[in-house]
């Protein structure tokens, strides 16, 4: 009986599973199917091709020189630079110096010579003293010799015109010293042109304007009036710029136009004052050791019969002191190398405006030119065009006459 009944409980629950089967069921989605084209593709064999870094043999020594090149002539022009600050310091110290001395020996030499021809005097005054007044007498003459000697040293050196070399050398060494540190600023790369030049102008300097006084001294009384020179002979290379550079047609006939003012006009005045500065100190300079020469050689004679030779002796040492306060203390040699210096800008100042190469920007030229001239750039420009029109006016007029 139990097992009926197990029997009868599978049977029941296998007929109840299965019709709850049948009751829940899932419909089935519908197929899609969904066709891609296929791309053609062609097979190729990708390959990169490396980048060749080969440099040849000749361009890689180039860029090696070069690399070695700039710094090698950087040094160098510092070392150009160096020079030239050491001899700024240089004829600073030396050019107040010989101010010194010439306000030195000046009044060593006036005081002498008075000196002198005091005790001349008192020679004559007391002619029949005996022994006390031929003392007198050779103490005045070896003063007045002494007074020759002195006066003769300073006008062969002339310490005035010493003093303003060294001035003049000082502020064109500070110039040069500012353009090579303009230069070295604003310049990356350096090339052995620039050094060289630097040298030459250096070695030129160190020719117009020497430190020593003894072989290499300036001639202080030339035959004929000179500009002084200071510049190397070739053209100055100025900083590279654009090929336009600021210059015209209308610009460069104004510069040569300027140019021939200042050769016509200023540069001849200067010579011609120049000219007469070295006439005049010439003449100062022979007749200081003359009168006290023939000062000292009359106090000889002082105590003779005759009172002529104390006379002689008094005056021409009078005279002699007065000479040399015009010479020395009046600076006549500092003038004639003032005039001479100046000469020499105008020379410079010509020659750059007429120079073909024209490297400078030209309107930064036109300002420097006309403030070197003393004058406004509108005041340059009526310069140039008042000497335009005069040269016409007098090329008119000698056509009419022939």
């Amino acid at each position: 009986m139990a097992s009926l009944q197990v029997s009868r409980l599978v049977l029941s629950s296998s007929s109840s599973c299965s019709r709850s089967k049948a009751a829940v069921s899932i419909p089935k989605l519908p197929k899609f199917h969904v066709s891609i084209p296929k791309i053609p593709v062609k097979k190729q064999s990708l390959s990169v091709k490396e980048p060749s870094f080969e440099i040849k043999e000749s361009d890689s020594l180039s860029l090696k020189q070069k690399r070695d090149f700039d710094p090698i002539q950087r040094a160098r022009l510092n070392a150009v630079l160096e020079e030239v600050m050491d001899r700024i310091e240089m004829h600073k110290n030396i050019g107040d110096q010989r101010n010194n001395w010439n306000s030195l020996l000046l009044n060593s030499v006036n005081m002498i010579t008075l000196t002198a021809a005091l005790m001349a005097g008192i020679a004559v005054v007391n002619a029949n003293g005996g022994d006390s007044v031929t003392a007198v007498k050779i103490a005045s003459t070896v003063l007045l010799t002494s007074a020759t000697g002195f006066v003769a040293l300073m006008s062969k050196i002339q310490p005035s015109q010493l003093a303003e070399e060294q001035r003049n050398a000082t502020r064109l060494f500070k110039k040069l010293r500012n353009e090579i540190e303009m230069f070295l600023r604003e310049n990356e790369e350096i090339d052995e042109e620039d050094v060289k030049e630097a040298i030459q102008r250096v070695l030129c300097l160190d020719k117009a304007y020497p430190l020593p006084l003894i072989g290499t001294m300036l001639e202080k009384y030339p035959q004929e009036f000179k500009p002084a020179t200071w510049w190397p002979e070739n053209k100055r290379r100025n900083p590279k710029t654009d090929t336009a550079n600021g210059w015209s047609q209308e610009l460069e006939m104004e510069m040569k136009e300027v140019a021939h003012v200042v050769k016509s006009r200023d540069a001849e005045e200067y010579e011609k004052l120049g000219n007469v500065a070295l006439k005049v100190n010439r003449f100062l300079a022979i007749s200081g050791p003359v009168l006290t020469g023939v000062s000292a050689v009359s106090s000889v004679f002082i105590g003779q019969d005759s009172g002529l030779a104390g006379i002689v002796a008094m005056t021409c040492a009078s005279l002699a002191a007065i000479v040399n306060t015009l010479e020395h203390g009046g600076q006549v040699g500092m003038v004639f190398e003032m005039y001479r210096n100046s000469a020499g800008f105008f020379s410079l100042l010509e020659e750059t405006m007429k120079s073909t190469e024209k490297r400078e920007n030209g309107q930064v030229f036109e300002t420097k030119v006309a403030l070197k001239l003393g004058r406004s750039l509108s005041e340059l420009r009526d310069l140039a065009t008042r000497s335009n029109l005069s040269q016409v006016k007098a090329n008119e007029f000698a056509s009419k006459l022939f």
